[in-house]
Parts: C-alpha cells; structure tokens; sequence
C-alpha cells in the first residue's frame, strides 16, 4: 500500500477531479500571466483614459480661444463697418480738410478728353496745395527735382 489511506464514495470521486502531483506546479506561472495581463490591460485603460482627459481639456481651450477669436473678429468688424459708413467718412474727410471735388474729366482710349473738368467749390490754388514731388515731365526743365530744393 502506499500511504495514502483509500478513499471511497463521494470523496474518491472529487479526488479524481484535482490535479496530483506535478499539475499543481504548472498552475503557478498560469495564474501569474493571468495576473499581469489583468494587471497590464487596467493600467493600459488608466493611461488611455488620462490621455483622452488631457485631449478633452486642450479642446475645451481651443474651443474657448476660438469663441474669444470669433467675437474679437466681429468687433473688428463692427469697426470696420462703422468707419467705413458714407458719413463718417465724409465727417473724417472734412476734419483732415478735404472738400468734395469739382466735376471731372474722362480720357478715351484714343487720347480724346470727355467733360470739362473744374476744381472744386471754394479751393484756392495756391503753393500750399501743390504737390511736394513732380514727376519728372511736370517739371519746367525736364529734370528731376533734387533733395532740398
């Protein structure tokens, strides 16, 4: 016999079902495995998880630049518009001085001249109101102007 008493019934029938001997060894790095595939697989999904976090905060910031953006654009446009409105135009012209022009004159592509222009109502010519730099053929002599003449 060997020193095993011998099991009979139920308890014979159980015993079968567990492993003996060199079964129980080859169990241990099966369940290790399990253990760190588990223990990898929650780690993966934490740092998945904190990366998804981290691109849902940088989108909420972009998106709220974006918002800040829109509405400087529209304020800008709101300028744009209320300084380019035909009144305060003509308010502006006329604080840097300017007045309406007289009636003008138009070249055909022939060289013939349409209209007869006129200078504007009230404007006085004078050295005041010619132009600093003459091109060169407006010029009496046909030169170019020199610096500090």
């Amino acid at each position: 016999m060997s020193g095993k008493p011998e099991l009979k019934g139920r308890a014979a029938r159980l015993a079968r079902l567990l492993p003996t001997g060199p079964g129980q060894a080859a169990r241990t790095p099966f369940v290790l495995l399990v253990v760190l595939l588990l223990g990898g697989g929650l780690i993966a999904l934490l740092v998945l998880n904190s990366a998804l976090s981290e691109g849902a905060f940088r989108l909420d910031d972009l998106q709220r630049g974006t918002k800040d953006l829109t509405d400087e654009e529209q304020a800008l446009q709101r300028d744009i518009d209320a300084y380019s409105a035909p009144d305060a135009l003509q308010r502006r012209a006329r604080e840097l001085g300017m007045v309406p022009g007289g009636d003008p004159a138009f070249l055909d592509p022939d060289g013939t001249v349409k209209g007869v222009p006129s200078a504007a109502p009230g404007v006085r010519r004078s050295a005041a109101h010619t132009p600093l730099v003459l091109a060169p053929e407006a010029m009496p002599n046909g030169l170019a102007p020199t610096p500090g003449r």
